[in-house]
């Protein structure tokens, strides 16, 4: 596979030539963007518009811009990147603490995010009862604080040949700023002004103060030090509709006089979070020792279903008219590393030690464990994940002068080790255990937790090797190859390549393109997570559902993805100011990872595992165009931007003694080829001067489509429609240290399309979760900075 891989390749590249040429996805564009980019080349100084592969840079005013609901980085990568979603959760179990993402709707574990150059643990939360993302246990974007970012470079590009595993739909680099000197405070106020139209309510809620600083040192005579922080305080917001109580209640006087009431709760959690950073860097010698971390720690409540007065899962005596379980998550995230880099004989080296952990304690107040009877607590601890990564890597890459070509030939190569953990802690045993009661049901509610019995202590090594080689074979025309071998001591070995190249065939035109394999191991959370939540069994009613190990002997051994790129496209430069790029991609996932669907048990629960039952193909297109024209004393700068990802399921596998439509039916099938959307288009202008600046940006959202199976061929389903969402925001510039803006996200309070009587489940969740419009509506803001 790898020779025929890299003969594709070298056939690709010397026919095709295509260039490539990186795009910025920056909205501001009057603002500085960086020169050099470091994702997707090993070159030495490899500028943004030589860039062998297509990345989208943004910078640290653009993300000041776009982060304005609550400062969240995975929000403001929406709001500035057209392949990136990031859907809101509710009633989601842990995805209503972590959210996950997505690049041109692949799974979000399909993304690589990488922090200075150095790969980004991930969250220690396997997304079980979300549809975007379900399965995954996915990089918590919003542990990164926004205000650390010098600029963001998104890799639109498989690179598992260049970075490894994960890499299948692209890379994501954050680069932290380093300046050694200045800094600024900044405080934002914003809140939700919305008119619910299911309740046909006016609703105010949200409410959001977010607080951000940093500062430069100077270190010694070279060095620096850059710290900061932010400080975020948001009230949730509820979207629920009125209930009409479901029909599998019992019917008796105090079930029917929840009708009516708002008992549910659809929206944001409250949370509390604080974000801190810090990037150093000092020469010693002839070397530059450098070190760079964050941290971040979040409390946040999430929500379960209303639990009826008269219902087998309430005690009365406790609860007498029902009660709304409250999830609760405190997610502790620490990422640390340090190093040194220099040159020796020509080479430039890194040689580098990263350390993450991700934590989270899971629990649920406001609850019981029903079989208990009136003695049952009523707060509980279901269960503590934990997920590490220890790893050492060493970088090195020179030049060559080569007569034959136009340019010098840059060579790099490198290995890596890097060590993952994966730890389960039980929960309370209230939390899991039965009671005398065998009427009622059996755990916490919106739990239960992990017994003792079903902890998990699991790790593996990883090892790996690269090369890289980048020329310009002429003064128009440059080639890039690839190739990794990486080793996982717990499924086997995987060997990559990629080849891209770039030909420019007249001033301001050039095409570009890549071909490159790829694959992904499953995580260790999703090989070795269990956890019981409940979902939708027959009619709708509520049922546990187990998460089954591998080593479970009902599931299936899991193996890793293999997957294929092709992507090709050109940049042209039309007119003074005006760039225009389209790239077109495929990408071909054989075994693909994702989660079953439930299957019932004799003990009226359900089960469901990981399986490599699924191939697909994902193609489209990536459109950017941006304009830049001076008025005078002033500037007006343009961006339209647009993304169409579809995926389709090419081939199920069958799975020894299951039905393979069985394990991968109706849900499943929605979750990967129409619960995202499958297009977005991005509009911006900025007119500003050297006092004041207006924004106005508009942002279309595709359709979605949810599918429910609730058993007998019960399969309801509805398309919700695209929507538009238009933001706003005026900045007055006081002076050289102080600004003012306000603004508003969502102007006109747009909502998604409702959902049906089948879909709302009995009117209580009038709005899905599916669309990244989300159902929160309108958000004002203000915010004030000092820069200094």
């Amino acid at each position: 596979m790898m020779t025929k891989l890299m003969i594709s390749s070298s056939i690709f590249a010397l026919s095709l030539t295509p260039a490539v040429l990186a795009t910025a996805a920056d909205e501001v564009a009057p603002l500085e963007i960086e020169e050099v980019v470091t994702v997707g080349t090993r070159s030495k100084g490899r500028s943004l518009a030589d860039s062998p592969v297509p990345v989208d840079v943004i910078n640290a005013q653009a993300f000041e811009k776009a982060a304005t609901i609550g400062g969240e980085l995975g929000q403001a990568l929406q709001t500035l990147v057209p392949a990136f979603s990031f859907p809101r959760q509710s009633n989601s179990s842990g995805s209503d603490h972590v959210r996950a993402a997505q690049l041109r709707g692949m799974s979000p574990d399909q993304v690589l995010v990488l922090v200075n150059g150095k790969r980004r643990h991930t969250s220690a939360v396997v997304q079980l009862d979300t549809k975007i993302g379900r399965g995954t246990a996915p990089v918590d974007f919003n542990a990164i604080p926004v205000i650390a970012l010098k600029r963001a470079e998104v890799l639109r590009d498989g690179a598992g040949a260049q970075y490894g595993s994960d890499a299948i739909a692209g890379v994501i680099n954050m680069v932290l700023k380093d300046s050694d000197e200045g800094g600024q405070i900044s405080a934002s106020y914003g809140f939700h002004a919305t008119h619910h139209e299911a309740t046909d309510r006016n609703i105010t809620d949200g409410e959001t103060l977010l607080i951000m600083a940093d500062a430069g040192f100077k270190i010694g005579t070279d060095g620096f030090l850059h710290v900061g922080g932010e400080f975020r305080d948001r009230n949730g917001t509820n979207r629920a509709g009125f209930d009409l109580v479901p029909f599998f209640e019992e019917d008796t006087p105090d079930n029917a006089a929840r009708a009516g009431k708002i008992n549910y709760y659809a929206g944001d959690p409250e949370s509390q979070s604080f974000n801190g950073f810090y990037n150093m860097g000092m020469s010693v010698g002839e070397m530059e020792l450098y070190s760079f971390g964050t941290y971040a720690y979040s409390d946040t409540d999430g929500t379960g279903f209303f639990r009826y007065p008269d219902s087998y899962q309430n005690v009365k005596s406790i609860y007498p008219e029902g009660f709304r379980p409250i999830t609760t998550g405190v997610n502790n995230d620490l990422s640390l590393s340090f190093g040194g880099r220099g040159e020796v004989s020509g080479w430039d080296w890194d040689l580098g030690v990263s350390y993450g952990r991700n934590n989270f304690d899971y629990g649920v107040k406001n609850s019981l464990n029903a079989s208990l009877g009136a003695a049952s607590p009523t707060e509980f601890d279901l269960a503590e994940y934990t997920n590490a990564q220890f790893m050492i890597n060493l970088d090195v890459v020179n030049e060559y002068e080569v007569s034959a070509f136009e340019g010098p030939m840059s060579v790099a190569f490198g290995a890596e080790y890097r060590h993952e953990s994966f730890s389960t802690k039980a929960g309370d045993p209230a939390s899991y255990q039965a009671g005398d009661d065998n009427s009622k049901a059996i755990g916490a509610q919106a739990g239960p937790g992990i017994p003792a019995s079903d902890v998990a202590s699991v790790g593996r090594d990883v090892f790996s090797l690269y090369a890289d080689v980048e020329m310009n074979v002429t003064e128009a025309f440059m080639v890039g190859l690839a190739t990794r071998y990486e080793h996982y001591d717990d499924f086997g070995s995987a060997f990559t390549g990629k080849a891209s190249s770039r030909f420019e065939l007249s001033d301001g035109f050039a095409l570009r393109g890549a071909i490159s394999n790829s694959f992904r191991a499953p995580a260790l959370a999703q090989s070795h997570f269990r956890q019981t939540n409940f979902s939708f069994g027959d009619g709708g009613a509520l049922i546990p559902v187990t998460q089954l190990p591998v080593s479970d002997p009902r599931a299936p051994e899991l193996t890793e993805e293999k997957a294929f790129n092709l992507s090709a496209g050109f940049v042209a430069d039309l007119t003074e100011g005006l760039n225009v790029t389209v790239d077109f991609f495929m990408i071909d996932v054989d075994d693909r990872i994702t989660l079953s669907e439930s299957m019932g048990t004799d003990d009226g629960g359900a089960i469901t595992f990981f399986t490599n039952a699924v191939d697909t193909r994902t193609k489209g297109v990536d459109v950017i165009a941006t304009y830049t024209h001076d008025l005078g004393d002033s500037q007006l700068d343009l961006m339209a931007a647009y993304n169409y990802s579809k995926t389709d399921v090419l081939a199920i596998h069958p799975i020894a003694g299951l039905n393979a439509s069985d394990v991968i039916g109706v849900e499943e099938r929605n979750t990967l080829e129409t619960a995202a959307p499958r297009n977005k288009v991005i509009l911006s202008a900025i007119w500003h001067n050297d006092s004041i600046s207006l924004m106005t940006r508009a942002t279309r959202f595709g359709e979605t489509t949810r599918v429910f199976d609730f058993g007998g061929g019960f399969e309801p389903e509805q398309t919700y429609g695209a929507k538009w969402s238009i933001d706003l925001e005026v900045e007055y510039t006081l002076n050289e240290a102080i600004s003012m803006a306000v603004g508003a996200n969502n102007i006109l309070d747009t909502y998604p399309d409702q959902s049906d009587e089948l879909l709302n489940y009995f009117g209580n969740l009038p709005y899905d979760v599916l669309s990244p419009i989300g159902s929160n509506g309108r958000y004002l803001y203000a915010r004030a900075k000092y820069s200094f």
